[in-house]
């Protein structure tokens, strides 16, 4: 409501406080007021996510495991040891049964001398599994940040634009996503031959495809928002609209997909080293030693399975991905819309 005042040509408006208005989030559109302090919705996400016991347990176990596999064997750069610590006892590629100071025979069952027992080389699993997790971890890692980098750039520019731009890098997307990410990337290793980078290549290849087409739906109604139109009006260049406006009000779908597909590359990666298509033979990757481990499951000449061979690096595996699921359904639930929106109704 408007009231009359003793001053020719102004207005004032009633129930309005401008004292009380505060800066707008720019990641967010929105704020909220608790006492003196702003709360933005991004650090609201972080306390809902911290107060989530499966996500934080999930957490704890994928920073564990990180670390076991940095501290495995020491780490050098150019001659320098950047990282001097080895809490694997032995080089994951040794085979102990040839060292005659080493007491040790192959296909040993678990003991106190070596935890996760040998293989059929006479090599110590559990340094292979603390080492192999450099491979399978930062792999999973690497390729996520690749593909989600470039598939919102890709998934901004076609949903910004639209029209012919949006139809034609679209239908590109539509091309990569026909075929199953595994086979895509089974057929460019198998092209290319296996290896590290190699890997990396295969899997950022073909998973950059579902960030983009998640991203452009995002886009495509956050650019109709007022705050978009107004810095078109203003002349703000489209790279500096889409970078600083579009983009980062689309990103947090992202996040949770980014978060859940690692533990997805890791199976894949894994799945390709049993195949005998992933890292180099010999080498300790969780997936190529369940391939060196196949024939372990059969009964040995004295009718023993030998099991740890393979439950270790399986349960490497395992754990890591459910850990990686946990993160990623506590990151989904502190972004969920209607769950932020509900608290925050019910704060007012």
């Amino acid at each position: 409501m408007t009231e009359r005042t003793t001053e020719r040509g102004r207005i004032q408006v009633t129930g309005f406080d401008p004292e009380r208005v505060t800066e707008r989030d720019p990641l967010s559109g929105w704020t909220e007021e608790t006492g003196t302090e702003t709360k933005s919705r991004w650090k609201r996400v972080f306390g809902r996510f911290v107060r989530n016991r499966t996500a934080m347990i999930g957490l704890v176990v994928v920073l564990f495991m990180s670390l076991l596999a940095i501290l495995a064997r020491p780490v050098e750069f150019f001659g320098f040891a950047v990282q001097p610590l080895s809490l694997a006892p032995y080089p994951p590629g040794d085979m102990l049964y040839a060292d005659p100071t080493v007491d040790v025979s192959r296909n040993e069952a678990p003991s106190w001398a070596h935890p996760f027992g040998t293989d059929g080389s006479g090599r110590d699993i559990f340094s292979r599994v603390l080492y192999g997790g450099r491979y399978s971890i930062s792999i999973g890692f690497v390729v996520v940040a690749l593909a989600a980098s470039f598939g919102m750039v890709y998934g901004s520019v076609s949903g910004y634009y639209g029209g012919w731009v949006d139809e034609i890098m679209m239908r590109v997307v539509d091309v990569v996503l026909a075929f199953p990410m595994l086979v895509l990337a089974l057929v460019i290793v198998a092209m290319f031959g296996g290896g590290y980078w190699q890997l990396v290549a295969a899997f950022a290849v073909v998973g950059w495809a579902s960030y983009a087409r998640l991203i452009r739906g995002e886009v495509l109604t956050i650019k109709e928002n007022e705050y978009v139109l107004a810095a078109k009006a203003l002349g703000a260049r489209d790279r500096s609209v889409i970078l600083k406006h579009v983009t980062p009000n689309a990103v947090a779908p992202v996040i949770v997909l980014a978060t859940l597909n690692i533990g997805t590359v890791v199976i894949g990666v894994a799945a390709l080293g049993f195949l005998g298509l992933g890292m180099p033979p010999g080498s300790a990757e969780w997936g190529s030693m369940l391939e060196g481990g196949r024939d372990a499951i059969i009964p040995g000449p004295g009718g023993e399975i030998r099991w740890w061979i393979t439950v270790f690096p399986g349960a490497a595996i395992f754990l890591f991905v459910m850990s990686m699921n946990m993160i990623g359904d506590g990151v989904n639930d502190a972004l969920d819309a209607q769950e932020t929106g509900a608290e925050m109704r019910g704060g007012q």
